[in-house]
């Protein structure tokens, strides 16, 4: 799975917790022509997360000649993350983690109604949104709730 090379070591531990818990990874699944500003999605039933790479990758400029990944990288982590914190939603009973005082950046407002507009759980996405950016806490909220 190509989408492995930008990680770094606190999403690898993420990925980790998320096989831990039972779930699986797919890439570039049809899910991802949804459209191109998606870069990943949690198939709760089937417990299946999905990573759009090939979405981030022409998102962020990537190219193989090209060295500057970074944009590419940082989609792809957020993705992993955010859905990461679905997980850990679902490991809760399906319940918000009500953790105190998370701010969502104002910069992932589009973003936000996008998801909202699919899957029609705005604190849920909220959430996510807000912890994409604290791999930290993703990775305490998967240790609480699914192992």
């Amino acid at each position: 799975m190509e989408f492995l090379l930008f990680l770094d070591g606190k999403e690898q531990e993420i990925l980790e917790l998320i096989y831990k818990a039972n779930y699986k990874v797919e890439e570039n699944t049809p899910l991802c022509l949804l459209g191109k500003d998606f870069f990943g999605f949690l198939k709760k039933k089937q417990r299946k997360v999905v990573i759009c790479t090939k979405n981030a990758k022409e998102y962020g400029g990537y190219s193989f000649l090209k060295e500057d990944a970074f944009k590419t990288g940082l989609m792809i982590r957020r993705a992993i993350r955010h859905e990461a914190v679905h997980i850990a939603q679902q490991c809760n009973n399906g319940n918000l983690l009500n953790l105190k005082d998370i701010k969502m950046s104002p910069y992932k407002i589009k973003s936000l109604q996008a998801s909202v507009k699919l899957t029609g759980q705005r604190e849920e996405e909220y959430e996510a949104y807000a912890l994409e950016d604290s791999p930290r806490m993703v990775i305490k909220a998967l240790r609480t709730y699914c192992l």
